[in-house]
Parts: structure tokens; C-alpha cells; sequence
């Protein structure tokens, strides 16, 4: 079982930038792909980056490119999410994700684990 959990969250002014960790505990968590999804209220929970196990090739979300980047850190077994240039409508409840698997991919459903959620908050 891989536990994970979110910190960074916050309120903060459009413009602004956030980081929003995922500490992963478990078994082999290391060795699986990672993902950040969004969920803000009265809405679908978006895909917004995610990770191969080994740290390469991520991807994003059209609406976070250039804007946000995913990393990882695998001696600490955590993954990252560095959020520049904030907007109000990335106000949402961020949530980390992992799958026992090389390769991150967009559907949430195709992920095991889930941490429990941090929120970010960008006022105008």
C-alpha cells in the first residue's frame, strides 16, 4: 500500500507561485509513475502533469504548459509540482496520484493511490 501526502497549498494573488510537494511511503513507491490532478468546485477533476518513474519525458495539461513544471526527487520519494504565474481559475483542490507503472498517463482512473488533497486559492 503507498500512502502519499500533499503540502504547499495556499492562498496566494494571481501572478504569484506555489510549490505543492507529494511525499510517497510504501513499497517500490518510488519506482511508479506520479501525477498531479485538480478538482476545483462543482467540477470534472482535471489531469495537470504527471511523471515516468524514472523522472523523464513529463507532461502536462495544455492549460498548465509553460506555466507549471512536475518533478521528482527519488532518494526522497517525492514529487513536486512548481506553479508559476498563477490564475484565479487554478484555484482547485490539487490531489496527487500513483500507479504501479512506468508511465504516467491523464486518466485518473487508471491510478492506484491517491493522497488526500491540498488547496490552492488565487485571489484577483
Amino acid at each position: 500500500q503507498v500512502r502519499l501526502v500533499e503540502s504547499g497549498g495556499g492562498l496566494v494573488q494571481a501572478g504569484s507561485s506555489l510549490r505543492l510537494s507529494c511525499a510517497a511511503s510504501g513499497p517500490s513507491s518510488s519506482r511508479y509513475a506520479m501525477a498531479w490532478f485538480r478538482q476545483a468546485p462543482g467540477k470534472e477533476r482535471d489531469f495537470v502533469a504527471g511523471i515516468n518513474r524514472s523522472g523523464s519525458t513529463p507532461v502536462y495539461a495544455d492549460f498548465v504548459k509553460d506555466r507549471f513544471t512536475i518533478s521528482r526527487d527519488n532518494v526522497k520519494n517525492t514529487v513536486y509540482l512548481q506553479m508559476n504565474s498563477l490564475k484565479p481559475n487554478d484555484t482547485a483542490e490539487y490531489y496527487c496520484a500513483s500507479r504501479p507503472f512506468a508511465m504516467a498517463t491523464i486518466q485518473d482512473n487508471l491510478y492506484d493511490f491517491w493522497g488526500q488533497g491540498t488547496q490552492v486559492t488565487v485571489s484577483s
